[in-house]
This record gives C-alpha cells, sequence and structure tokens, in this order.
C-alpha cells in the first residue's frame, strides 16, 4: 500500500474530537488492531490549519502511542503522520478517499513545538 509521508511543519494541529476505539465492526463492537503488532487502534479528528485554510482530519493511532491529555482544542504532535490512498467496491459502488495513520500523538504545552516533522 502506498504512504505518502505527511509534513506537518508550519501547521496548526488541535483536537477537534478525542481519541475513540476505532472498530472493525461496530455492531458487534469487534476492535480493529494493527495489523503487525495486534496492538488495538484509536482515531481522532484532528484540526489540521495551514496557510489559511483548515481542514478536519480523522487519524488513526495505536492505543499506546497517545501521549498527554487530548480534550477538544487542545494542541497536538502528530508524528510519522502518512496519508494513504483507498478505493474500494461495495454493493457495487466504488468508493475512495484518504486515510491518515500517525505513529504517535503527544498533546502539546505552551511554548513546545506544534508539531513533528513526518519521517
Amino acid at each position: 500500500m502506498q504512504q505518502i509521508p505527511v509534513d506537518t511543519a508550519g501547521a496548526t494541529l488541535m483536537v477537534a474530537q478525542p481519541p475513540q476505539p476505532k472498530y472493525v465492526n461496530p455492531q458487534a463492537k469487534e476492535r480493529a488492531a494493527d495489523r503487525q503488532t495486534g496492538e488495538f487502534l484509536m482515531s481522532l479528528d484532528v484540526l489540521f490549519v495551514m496557510n489559511g485554510n483548515a481542514e478536519v482530519i480523522k487519524v488513526t493511532v495505536g492505543e499506546s502511542s497517545i501521549t498527554g491529555e487530548l480534550a477538544i482544542g487542545t494542541p497536538v504532535g502528530l508524528t510519522g503522520l502518512v496519508a494513504r490512498p483507498w478505493e474500494n467496491e461495495f454493493n457495487g459502488q466504488k468508493r475512495h478517499g484518504i486515510s491518515f495513520r500517525a505513529v504517535a500523538v503527544t498533546a502539546q504545552t505552551v511554548g513546545a513545538p506544534k508539531s513533528v516533522k513526518a519521517a
């Protein structure tokens, strides 16, 4: 699967929705896990502001890779953020989009860097 590193230098990042468990099957409450490590995954909405444009992106991260209190409005750093284009077909309809995955999400304090450059 193709991964595109996302450079967050110069962007303002803050929590739009706090982390929630990610589910493979929400009805059955079946948690999503990383295919390589087996670690449970979380997702959170992040407000990404750069060059006068704002976008809310949903970021997936391993449960143990969340550091600090991530309440709405908390500035965050995203370590190793990558974008992954995807496409699938369901009931004869093609869908496509971009998913975002980070190695870690860290709450930032005043005076700390707002973002960490993707690896």
